[in-house]
């Protein structure tokens, strides 16, 4: 990694239940957690939004968002989101096969057509060269209403924000998932 994490002990008491909980989920204090901890307030902001995006009753069902998690990851590259949000899309589904076919989706036919819109909106946002249409809106109005977009569009931006700036420390993975070979990252 390009910064390194400090000891345990020298973040603030109120943080460690959080990695105490990372710990106990994943068997392992997060790499990630431990950078953004460095700025206390700002893990607590991303660790909040987080939580909100990814709580039980968000339009997005869970695989949906883990789908979005998972690609949005690919494009930007982040060994450490896909290795994670992969654990997460496998356990989800119960099965490796969307993790592996994700990077060919549109070439697969393990994908309905709501996933299918969510993951062509995701590429739109993601990728610098494209552009979100009306078509595209008006695909995704079919499966969710307004404030359902709001929400996956938050998800998609938060994903983009989480996975560039572990790309950009170059947080490894973790090991969290037997990880399918690597994407072609095209537009």
């Amino acid at each position: 990694m390009r910064i390194s994490a400090r000891a345990i002990r020298d973040y603030p008491w109120w943080l460690r239940p959080f990695f105490w909980n990372q710990r106990r989920k994943y068997g392992a204090i997060l790499q990630p957690g431990l950078l953004w901890a460095r700025v206390p307030k700002l893990f607590a902001a991303v660790a909040v939004l987080y939580g909100v995006l990814d709580r039980k009753g968000s339009p997005p069902s869970p695989v949906l968002r883990s789908l979005v998690t998972v690609r949005v990851a690919q494009i930007n590259q982040c060994e450490f989101c896909v290795d994670i949000n992969s654990a997460t899309l496998a356990k989800r589904t119960g099965s490796m096969a969307k993790v592996e076919s994700l990077s060919q989706w549109r070439d697969s036919a393990l994908f309905d057509p709501t996933e299918q819109a969510v993951l062509e909106y995701a590429e739109a946002i993601t990728y610098s060269e494209r552009r979100v249409t009306d078509e595209l809106m008006g695909k995704l109005s079919r499966f969710f209403d307004e404030d359902g977009i709001v929400e996956l569009t938050g998800l998609i931006a938060f994903q983009n924000l989480s996975s560039k700036f572990n790309s950009a420390l170059d947080v490894p993975a973790q090991g969290l998932c037997k990880l399918p070979p690597a994407p072609a990252n095209t537009p």
